[in-house]
């Protein structure tokens, strides 16, 4: 292991600073918890994705379109929240969305067909894209609070969440327990875990009392932020696809077992964890653009087999 990749892992594995006050220590579990319970709802729903389709007898092209609603719930929901956010606060949007993201994994459960599979996932999309805007804006307050980069393996606890979800989605897909009874349960369990997290989430300044911040024309978006965007773009486009189609390919194409099917996403969201838990360290260590130039890098090299 190279020195840098050592510090990496030395500082990833270190939890929230034993000195900081009770009040942010439970502020940081609090974040840890809502990116624990994004990330399980998100993999119960992706570890189902084959048995809903087939429950519902719908083809690729058909079932493709009804996933779309996700999307578009997301670019409903990203900006209202962002909004909301921006006038109220992060604390109740988060504690309000990460209520409704929980209860929303209900929706795909019961639909009945295309159509209303493709409503239930666009009230999915919606809140999930809302509440990610709120607790990242919540990750920034704990963030500063504790004076250290800590956004990386926050992120973290989204793919170690979706570890643990697509493996008890995989086993109960298993056994063959009806996704109507599946995602009830794991609804009750994550609403509890919501539940217990609010109270311990941080206030932050009233928006009006905060810095004028200047507002950014279209036409002066400068072209760093357009790639960035593009970036971020395929980023989401990649892991979209990879969230939604795994599954399916393993049970459909390679004829895999319910179990095997769901342990796809698991391995895509370990290989996440690992090196989301060392980002931190390697952004510390490189800056955030060598950082991004870097793995744009690797990213190049996959295809021709480097």
């Amino acid at each position: 292991m190279t020195p840098m990749v050592e510090n990496a892992v030395e500082y990833a594995t270190t939890t929230a600073p034993e000195s900081i006050t009770g009040t942010v220590k439970r502020a940081w579990w609090a974040v840890v918890a809502v990116f624990l319970i994004h990330g399980l709802v998100v993999s119960t729903w992706v570890s189902r994705i084959p048995s809903v389709k087939n429950g519902l007898h719908l083809g690729d092209g058909v079932f493709g379109l009804s996933l779309f609603g996700s999307a578009i719930g997301s670019m409903v929901g990203i900006p209202l929240c962002g909004w909301y956010v921006a006038h109220r606060g992060s604390r109740s949007a988060t504690i309000w969305t990460s209520a409704g993201l929980c209860l929303s994994l209900l929706l795909p459960a019961f639909a009945v067909n295309a159509v209303t599979l493709f409503l239930a996932l666009a009230v999915f999309g919606a809140v999930l894209g809302a509440n990610d805007v709120a607790m990242n804006s919540q990750a920034v307050i704990v963030e500063r609070m504790l004076g250290t980069p800590w956004m990386s393996r926050f992120h973290a606890m989204f793919s170690i969440g979706g570890i643990a979800g697509s493996a008890v989605g995989g086993w109960l897909a298993s056994q063959r327990l009806q996704v109507t009874t599946h995602f009830p349960a794991m609804t009750a369990i994550f609403l509890c875990l919501a539940f217990v997290m609010a109270p311990m989430l941080p206030h932050a300044a009233r928006p009006e009392e905060s810095a004028p911040v200047a507002r950014l024309r279209l036409r002066q978006m400068p072209l760093a932020l357009v790639a960035l965007s593009a970036i971020g773009f395929c980023i989401f486009l990649s892991e979209g696809a990879m969230a939604d189609w795994t599954a399916v390919y393993l049970r459909q194409v390679l004829n895999s077992g319910p179990g095997t099917a769901a342990a796809g996403y698991a391995v895509f969201s370990a290989a996440m964890a690992v090196f989301r838990m060392c980002g931190d360290a390697i952004t510390l260590r490189l800056g955030f653009a060598a950082t991004i130039r870097t793995r744009y890098e690797w990213w190049q090299r996959i295809p021709n087999g480097a």
